[in-house]
């Protein structure tokens, strides 16, 4: 089995890169918040159509999503980001949202390494996730993690993590 121990499960405070106190926290507690959040996502920053459009909409996907592992990272009562792991028993699907007023701020790569800190604690064998290979922000981001490229799909990549072995 490989040792995750250095990955900080939530919850856990840092500042990030702008001096904001940010903290993470298991599951979605504040609903209404983080509607607030992807209400307010920037409309150039979704991919894949996602996070969708409309707080019905946003509602409707929160409810699916909130059946997978989640955690949210917070800036006072203001989500700030946002990531899940969903599927099935031995795979799970990464999937990430960071507000753009909190990107590159270390805000992202602390979400990844706590979620998959808190899969790892509940079992969790294998993480995948798709991103397009232009976004390399992104993809080194994952491969900091340990995620490595498994194939490319049209214009998305699939990246693979093994998190027990």
């Amino acid at each position: 089995m490989t040792d995750r121990s250095p990955w900080t499960p939530p919850p856990r405070s840092f500042a990030d890169e702008a001096g904001r106190s940010i903290r993470i926290e298991r599951g979605i507690d504040d609903r209404a918040a983080l509607v607030g959040m992807y209400e307010s996502y920037a409309p150039h920053h979704r991919a894949q159509g996602l996070p969708p459009v409309g707080q019905a909409r946003i509602e409707e996907w929160l409810d699916t999503v909130s059946e997978g592992l989640n955690v949210v990272a917070w800036h006072g009562d203001r989500a700030v980001g946002h990531s899940a792991l969903l599927g099935g028993a031995d795979d799970h699907e990464l999937m990430i949202f960071v507000h753009q007023n909190y990107r590159l701020s270390g805000t992202g790569s602390r979400l990844i390494r706590s979620l998959l800190a808190y899969g790892y604690a509940q079992g969790v064998e294998t993480v995948w996730l798709c991103v397009r290979p232009s976004n390399t922000i992104a993809v080194s981001l994952y491969e900091s993690v340990g995620f490595e490229r498994a194939e490319e799909r049209g214009s998305d990549l699939e990246m693979t993590l093994a998190l027990q072995e």
